[in-house]
């Protein structure tokens, strides 16, 4: 990304009506990340300005279908052509790292082939490297944008968790990682309802991966089927949430697309490759803010929140950013997901966080928010009549005792 193409993009980014998504996409895959991290900024944009671009979470363009073959002929495992039977070039879905097909190996088993489109890695690399020179000098030129949140460490962050997303050995690993967390906590915190794809290393490499066909509906096709019960978003938040919270190693990108439920009717996680960490002092604040909604305790939410401020702020400040806070969540006990969206109050708090009480949400805390935009989303699109924090109440209670949240 040239200077000049930056600074159109910010204007999209910036400006007061709504940016222009396909452009942003043909612009490449730095620019899609980035806006994605714009979207969960509501301490720098306007609310609706952000949820404009939480759609930049589920567009993306397809790779037309001989460029499909193409990368499969250069870049697969030297197996991979001679265990593969049938391969349907209709993609099944889209997403701004890659895509998936349908396949059949000779060996009978329904599988599903991820091919990451041709080029990305290059150009994602060399617009970081234009892009970090560029912020080096504004920096240079005014030292108060490092206060905005350190636009070069952003970078570096970007850089790092999209790399390991385009490596698919990624996906594998993370998968694995994620399997042995639920070994690991099967005494204490039992998630019998969750299970992984089986995966053909074999078969896979950097550029292509090979995986079991799960067979079973996304989240997303249950709900347009209306077939999504409330007992499955609530074990859901229980499996998702041990993770964020209880372990701070979890899915980053868990969207309706990305969790399938199974014949049998267990979770299925996939795209796995996207495997982020927040520390224990992010993910203990941000626990025990909800655990303090949950139970109507407002203050000792609020409270929460202070904790991820480098220091205390003044008393001055803690009443204005605790008066401002009431103002939000006035009546919240008693307003069903469909009268009062998680996602609006959270983008309200992080906005009052940072600007009254001197928070830091850092990179490592916008994974966690999302998920929680996620989740509040699947609840509005399927039981708005629920009051969301209220009911995830009994599972904290139990992060709190079986995850010793400590």
């Amino acid at each position: 990304m040239r200077a000049l193409t930056f600074l159109k993009f910010l204007r999209e980014i910036r400006k007061d009506g709504p940016a222009d998504l396909d452009w942003i996409q043909k612009q490449g895959l730095l620019a899609v990340k980035l806006t994605q991290i714009f979207a969960l900024r509501p301490d720098m944009l306007s609310i609706e300005k952000c949820r404009q671009l939480q759609k930049m979470y589920r567009n993306a363009s397809t790779i037309p279908n001989e460029d499909v073959q193409r990368i499969l002929d250069e870049r697969s495992p030297q197996s991979f052509r001679g265990s593969i039977s049938w391969f349907d070039e209709e993609p099944l879905a889209a997403a701004s790292v890659g895509q998936v097909h349908k396949a059949k190996l000779v060996t009978g088993e329904d599988v599903v082939v991820k091919v990451v489109k041709a080029d990305h890695k290059e150009k994602f690399q060399r617009d970081v490297k234009r892009m970090v020179r560029m912020m080096k000098i504004a920096i240079a030129l005014s030292p108060k944008l490092r206060k905005v949140g350190n636009p070069v460490a952003l970078l570096r962050h970007v850089e790092d968790y999209t790399t390991r997303e385009l490596d698919l050995r990624n996906e594998i690993k993370g998968g694995e990682d994620l399997m042995k967390i639920k070994v690991d906590l099967a005494d204490d915190f039992p998630m019998p309802k969750l299970r992984f794809p089986k995966y053909y290393p074999e078969l896979s490499n950097e550029h292509v991966l090979v995986s079991e066909f799960v067979k079973g509906k996304t989240l997303e096709e249950k709900i347009v089927d209306e077939d999504l019960s409330w007992d499955y978003l609530i074990e859901l938040f229980r499996i998702h949430g041990a993770y964020m919270f209880g372990v701070g190693t979890f899915h980053g990108d868990l969207h309706p697309g990305n969790c399938m439920i199974d014949d049998s009717g267990d979770f299925v996680f996939i795209d796995n490759g996207a495997i982020c960490d927040a520390p224990r002092n992010v993910s203990l604040p941000l626990f025990e803010f909800f655990e303090g909604l949950s139970k109507n305790e407002l203050d000792l939410a609020f409270e929460a929140l202070l904790g991820l401020a480098q220091d205390r702020p003044s008393e001055e400040r803690v009443s204005r950013f605790k008066s401002k806070m009431s103002e939000i969540y006035a009546g919240f006990g008693e307003k069903s997901v469909g009268e009062q969206s998680l996602t609006d109050l959270m983008m309200k708090t992080v906005r009052t966080a940072v600007e009254d009480a001197g928070a830091d949400f850092g990179e490592e805390a916008f994974p966690i928010i999302r998920s929680l935009m996620y989740m509040d989303g699947l609840v509005i699109r399927t039981h708005p009549e629920v009051k969301l924090i209220a009911e995830m109440g009994p599972s904290l209670v139990e992060f709190r005792h079986g995850l010793k949240m400590e």
